[in-house]
């Protein structure tokens, strides 16, 4: 059966995200098991997983206590609706242990499948919302450049990378990008962090003057950027930003999916960074990717407003067929009751300081790396042709992913985003001993990058 993978993944399946005619001519890799912070391909060669599947398995792979909450789950009730007022147990105890968790007083969770489900529904609320309290002309969605919120029809419009809008004629109307807070290719000659941040906020101010403070209803930012290039905000920018957004009425919507539940070093980016937002997304970590689960926080004066409003149609008309699904959320609020017992938190705080010091030692000054970014246990490596510069490869090189092959090579998975930078982000039980293995892994993929090169 394994000799026949290949080619039946070749003639049926439809890969997202992926380079189909690349595909078509090499073929997938195949995972087959996996166990901690290990996978294993389907010849047995064994991977250390630098990028935790899609940002997401935070508690590593194969844990049995999970797998024996699901399997518990699946006998006693495999499904269950929240519709027309109906509940389950897991997806209460899910809600009540998030509102433990998250920065917000007496949040309500609507519950999702994915991430980009979720941040669809974040921008039906908040319209719902403006509806709600008379002031309907609010549709205006502001995003940035180089963001990621989904791939949905509206959430790919709020993604601000270019090949998530070419032949799908997005962007549309109502969401407004505003440039990406990415210092190191967008601030003028010599521009410190703080006056591009600044800059970036007379931009915001400009913009809502422009387009008129009424018709703007929220601001949606992943505290710091994932998929667009591991980006943190620079010096003083959301000091300046979010006053600006208070000052207009204007919700902040946080995009928790990849920041949440530890990943910067605190339990959400919007600790790190003293974001105060209205409403907030989570995904990914929730569950520790064990089954698929999202969630939005709603604060009170939104459900109040919102609540109000539906009693005029007769009901919220909003939800999917597997919101607190209760296998899923069973194994989420295991997941995070894990995390507490574990300290995983102040564990993976503690690590992510020795990550960050062993990648900026190893790799800070390597020949192909522009600038080194990340905070906690992810990072971003971008690659430039020359660093003095900063000049870029060309496009046609594409050497982000010539790096990810060549650290594949050496057993290690690692991701290669737009603007040629590499990501790494490994599960947040990954120990010290496995940091110094996923460094030398990666020195030597770059290493081998670089040989190519000078050859």
């Amino acid at each position: 059966m394994i000799s026949n993978l290949h080619a039946q993944d070749t003639a049926h399946l439809f890969h997202p995200a992926s380079d189909l005619k690349g595909l078509r001519q090499s073929g997938p890799l195949i995972w087959s098991r996996a166990e901690g912070v290990y996978v294993y391909d389907d010849h047995g060669r064994k991977y250390l997983e630098g990028m935790a599947g899609l940002w997401c398995t935070a508690i590593g792979y194969g844990n049995r206590e999970l797998a024996r909450v699901a399997a518990e789950q699946i006998e006693t009730l495999c499904y269950a609706p929240l519709f027309a007022g109906r509940s389950n147990e897991p997806s209460i105890r899910l809600a009540a242990e998030l509102a433990d968790w998250v920065p917000m007083d007496d949040a309500r969770f609507l519950f999702g499948c994915s991430g980009s489900d979720s941040n669809d529904t974040q921008v039906k609320l908040v319209r719902y919302y403006f509806n709600a309290i008379g002031q309907p002309q609010r549709k205006k969605i502001l995003s940035r450049g180089n963001a990621y919120h989904g791939t949905t029809l509206l959430t790919a419009n709020l993604t601000g990378l270019p090949a998530f809008h070419r032949h799908f004629d997005l962007p549309g109307p109502d969401v407004i990008h505003l440039t990406a807070p990415y210092h190191y290719r967008h601030a003028e000659l010599g521009e410190s962090e703080q006056a591009f941040s600044e800059r970036l906020a007379a931009e915001l101010e400009a913009t809502i003057a422009r387009e008129g403070p009424e018709t703007i209803a929220a601001m949606i930012a992943e505290p710091m950027m994932g998929a667009g290039g591991v980006i943190p905000p620079p010096e003083g920018y959301w000091e300046r930003i979010q006053p600006i957004l208070d000052e207009y009425g204007i919700l902040l919507i946080d995009d928790e999916v990849v920041c949440g539940f530890g990943r910067t070093g605190q339990p959400f980016g919007a600790q790190t960074w003293n974001l105060r937002p209205a409403t907030m997304t989570f995904a990914k970590a929730l569950s520790s990717a064990y089954q698929p689960i999202s969630a939005v926080a709603v604060p009170p004066f939104m459900y109040e407003a919102i609540e109000d409003a539906a009693a005029e149609v007769g009901l919220f008309a909003h939800g999917l067929t597997y919101a607190g699904h209760p296998v899923a959320a069973a194994v989420a609020c295991r997941n995070l009751e894990l995390m507490r017992e574990m300290d995983l938190m102040n564990q993976a705080a503690a690590t992510g300081e020795y990550f960050q010091q062993q990648l900026c030692l190893r790799l800070g000054d390597h020949e192909l790396v522009g600038q080194l970014r990340g905070r906690g246990l992810i990072a971003g490596l971008e690659l430039v042709a020359d660093r003095a510069s900063k000049r870029a490869f060309a496009p046609s090189e594409k050497i982000a992913f010539k790096a990810a092959a060549a650290c594949l090579a050496e057993g290690l998975v690692v991701r290669a985003l737009p603007g040629d930078t590499v990501a790494v982000c490994p599960p947040l039980v990954i120990t010290r001993e496995q940091v110094d293995e996923l460094v030398d892994k990666l020195v030597r993929g770059l290493d081998r990058v670089k040989t190519q090169i000078a050859g």
